[in-house]
This record gives structure tokens, C-alpha cells and sequence, in this order.
């Protein structure tokens, strides 16, 4: 869920960006709201405290490296795909 979210966040961006003031709160309704309670970091550190609970410190380490590579990845994924569709659809603008 936070990959995907992030994907979506970086959509996001580039929608709002490209909006001006017309949309400006869809950026804290959607992005802080919806795709915040969609994102589940919270649990990411309670899943990473289990695994170190559980004596398996590499695997945790792993776990937020991963985690936190592949969400960056994905914001950035998100906001490539979303500049592309829009760019397309906007003429190049």
C-alpha cells in the first residue's frame, strides 16, 4: 500500500501543480487525507519493531531500506507517468 500510494501521490503532485490556485485544496484533501490514510507508514514502523523484537535485525533493516527506496521510486514513477499522460493530452505544453 505505500508504493502504490506514493505512485499516486507523485500523480497528484503534478496534477495540482499543473492546476494553479484553481484546485488548490486537493493537495491537503487528497494527498494529506485520502493517500495519507492510504499509506500505511504507521504500520511500517510497528512491522519493522516486530522484526527487531523478533531478533531479525537484518531483515528489518531490509524491510525500511526497501520500503523507503521503492516509495521514492514510486513518487517518482507517479509523477514521470502523470507528466507524460498530461503532456500528451495538453499538447506538449
Amino acid at each position: 500500500m505505500n508504493v502504490s500510494g506514493c505512485l499516486l501521490i507523485g500523480a497528484l503532485m503534478v496534477l495540482v501543480a499543473r492546476s494553479g490556485p484553481r484546485l488548490r485544496l486537493l493537495r491537503p484533501f487528497l494527498g494529506v487525507g485520502v493517500l495519507g490514510g492510504y499509506t500505511t507508514f504507521s504500520t511500517y514502523v510497528i512491522d519493522a519493531q516486530a522484526l527487531l523484537d523478533a531478533e531479525r535485525s537484518a531483515t528489518a533493516l531490509a524491510y525500511l531500506g526497501g520500503t523507503l527506496v521503492c516509495a521514492l521510486a514510486a513518487v517518482w514513477a507517479g509523477t514521470a507517468l502523470a507528466e507524460a499522460v498530461l503532456g500528451r493530452a495538453g499538447g506538449g505544453r
